[in-house]
């Protein structure tokens, strides 16, 4: 600091040796964000905004300035050091930025203004990690014949350094003043040191805060891309199949010859898996991307009728197989019972498609005891351990079965189904015979 110029009532940047960069306010505002207005910065990333120091010099120094600490805290440091300027300084190796200031001698650093860093002492600092104490510069034997004190007309100065939690270099906290003063004393030092690990740890604070806030946006938008993924599954996709069906449905009242008649029913099959594989995609969709799958319950005393229904279509679809239905439901059960025929359909299917085809399948579904069960059952291949581990997860398809085309989706879906009811979907495989148990409060 020249002091001849602070007599004169310039500011000591204007006497400053003509090869120090200075950023002042307007060009700060010209060529970044205004202050108040930046984004919040992680400021943990620090390396990654020295690539765009444009961008990054003001988002730092906004960061810095919203710690609403540091601001009293440059006040103490004035207050007990009498020392005229202290500042939060951002330090790289290039760079020399003053985030935050308290200019009580008209020094004229404002927030964002940048001095060229091989004419400072924080220099030093940042190479040795080491703090800097000098009472009077001018007869320091080490400072003494240095050039910063005489190029900025300081005498007294102390500057420490703030390093991050991770052990990375952010910058100083530094006091300077044209006359002579005591600071190099156990509690002033021990003062500063203890003001550097309070704003590190606001910094460190703040970078968590923005990688929150980063977070939050990122599952925001993941939300949007989930609403829209679920809007195309249960809108355009249907749309084009519902003309399909009504279409075949006219084509079956004109007059058709045998093989017309054929592909027809191909193409209404055809209708009927596809809706299938949307609703399981759509259902999938829902319960691991969105808040879950669809669950309206009511007292239904119909459960037996609408599952019975369930087992006479499987039974149509493998007219082969045989099927064992017994049904004891003789209480209303509070259920969405398209989710519970939809659950059975799912366990059913299965077992047509893995068990033993020469074997009958037992299917049983009955209340008592406050409960209401139901069980499908079959003969076939042992489920191994390593599959029974993952059986109930998305896509998860066990060994592959001639003319099974599905996608993996039907026990997770059932599994979803008994999650809402507030039940349990077990499955026991020994010996042979696997069986499918689901139990819930009726």
């Amino acid at each position: 600091m020249n002091t001849e110029g602070l007599r004169r009532g310039l500011h000591p940047i204007q006497e400053m040796d003509a090869n120090i960069s200075v950023r002042t306010d307007s060009q700060l505002n010209e060529s970044t964000t205004p202050i108040g207005n930046a984004r919040p910065v992680d400021l943990a990333q620090l390396d990654s905004l020295e690539r765009k120091p444009e961008e990054g010099i003001a988002r730092v120094v906004d960061s810095i300035n919203r710690i609403g600490a540091v601001h009293k805290i440059l006040e103490v440091v004035c207050r007990m050091t009498g020392l005229g300027f202290s500042a939060v300084a951002r330090v790289t190796e290039t760079q020399w930025i003053a985030c935050a200031v308290r200019d009580e001698i008209a020094f004229g650093l404002l927030p964002g203004a940048e001095l060229q860093i091989a004419t400072t002492i924080c220099n030093e600092i940042r190479e040795s990690g080491q703090a800097v104490v000098i009472d009077h510069a001018s007869e320091d034997d080490v400072f003494c014949g240095h050039p910063t004190p005489k190029l900025y007309g300081f005498e007294s100065y102390i500057s420490v350094p703030i390093t991050l939690a991770s052990g990375h270099f952010f910058g100083t906290l530094c006091a300077i003043d044209p006359r002579p003063a005591k600071v190099n004393t156990p509690e002033i030092i021990g003062m500063f040191h203890l003001f550097a690990d309070l704003i590190a740890m606001h910094i460190d604070a703040e970078g968590q805060m923005a990688a929150s806030s980063a977070a939050l946006l990122s599952e925001r938008e993941a939300a949007k891309l989930r609403e829209q993924f679920i809007a195309v599954l249960g809108h355009d996709l249907r749309n084009p199949l519902a003309a399909i069906q009504s279409g075949s449905e006219v084509l079956g009242l004109l007059p058709q010859t045998p093989d017309g008649m054929e592909v027809i029913g191909t193409i209404k099959r055809s209708v009927a898996r596809i809706t299938e594989l949307i609703d399981n995609v759509l259902d999938l969709a829902r319960g691991r991307l969105g808040g879950g799958i669809s669950y309206y319950p009511i007292s239904e005393r119909r459960l037996g009728e609408a599952l019975g229904q369930v087992v006479r279509e499987l039974q149509i679809a493998w007219p082969e197989r045989v099927i064992h239905w017994e049904c004891a439901i003789e209480t209303p059960v509070v259920c969405d019972s398209a989710r519970i025929s939809q659950m059975l359909s799912n366990l059913l299917a299965n077992a047509l498609a893995h068990g033993d085809r020469s074997s009958p399948i037992r299917v049983n579904a009955r209340t008592g005891d406050g409960a209401f069960e139901m069980s499908v059952a079959n003969e076939g291949t042992t489920i191994p351990p390593e599959v029974m581990a993952n059986l109930f997860e998305p896509f998860a398809r066990g060994e592959a079965v001639p003319g099974n085309s599905g996608l993996g989706l039907g026990l997770y879906i059932a599994s979803e189904i008994a999650r809402v009811h507030k039940g349990q979907l077990t499955v026991e495989s020994a010996e042979g015979k696997t069986c499918f148990s689901f139990r819930m409060a009726s």
